[in-house]
């Protein structure tokens, strides 16, 4: 497998799904800090408006388009897809980093819930890379980031769902890994632990959960949520400068990772009393 050259943002254009809060919208404003063009995906309009009203102001000269998209609707991905290709015949960058969360033991979500999960999570990211494999690989030095999670490593309770998507993430991004290193495309999956964004306040809950109980895990994993999102933005972007293939962000991601590498089986119990029962973290 050929060594990639470090990736060039300057000029480049990137695809940046999620782009309207947390780590989408630090990644964006720092994705133009370094002079590369944006394609900003997100559901929320008025939060994506903002965002790329503050990067043009930043960045004046600097190409910014917005695409309002719900992703769990998987079948509007191919003709967006040709949107975004009909003005950026070239795309150097893809980051899939929309995501949603859903609290609950299995039997008490729907499965209804389950598979929007799983939709906005694994399918779209599958779907949105499969429709822009082509132009990235006609770019040389082109990368994909798959963002995953700590629950892409590790499965506590009460995240069925979320986890069960995050690890397929992580199974599709070693594959194409393997296919793409030595076609001139870089991946690389992140695992962020406890990031400072939304995800615990949008997260969904269970039909089945009691409203008291989710009021009190949502405020519980609020508090796990201290890195900070900018930080976590440059982390990324520094590994996809320089090629890694694999991203473990904050310590509540790199303590669980090895405490699982040295406890296979026995790290559940560990980190379930660690973590307080466990908490949605991005």
């Amino acid at each position: 497998m050929s060594r990639l050259e470090p990736f060039v943002f300057a000029g480049a254009t990137a695809v940046l799904t999620g782009a309207a809060s947390g780590m989408g919208e630090q990644l964006a404003h720092q994705l133009a800090d370094r002079g590369t063009a944006l394609v900003l995906l997100d559901r929320d309009a008025d939060r994506l408006d903002r965002v790329a009203a503050a990067v043009r102001v930043a960045h004046p000269g600097l190409g910014v388009e917005v695409h309002v998209v719900d992703l769990a609707e998987t079948a509007r991905i191919a003709s967006l897809v040709a949107e975004i290709l009909a003005a950026h015949p070239r795309v150097d960058l893809l980051v899939n980093n929309a995501g949603i969360a859903l609290a609950g033991r299995f039997d008490q979500i729907s499965l209804e819930d389950f598979d929007a999960v799983l939709r906005v999570n694994l399918t779209a990211p599958v779907t949105l890379t499969h429709h822009l494999l082509p132009t990235l690989l006609a770019s040389p030095g082109s990368h994909v980031v798959n963002v995953s999670s700590l629950y892409g490593l590790i499965a506590p309770p009460g995240q069925s769902a979320y986890a069960t998507s995050k690890f397929g993430l992580r199974g599709f991004s070693q594959v194409l890994q393997a296919e793409l290193g030595g076609r001139g495309v870089g991946v690389t999956t992140v695992h962020p632990g406890g990031i400072r964004t939304r995800i615990a306040e949008t997260a969904r809950v269970g039909q089945g959960v009691d409203p008291q109980q989710a009021a009190v895990g949502k405020a519980r994993a609020a508090r796990v949520l201290t890195y900070p999102a900018e930080r976590a933005a440059a982390d990324i972007l520094e590994a996809v400068e320089h090629r890694r293939v694999r991203l473990l962000i904050a310590p509540s991601a790199k303590v669980p990772d090895a405490l699982a590498r040295l406890l296979p089986v026995g790290h559940v119990r560990a980190l379930s009393w660690l973590m307080g029962g466990g908490g949605r973290r991005r």
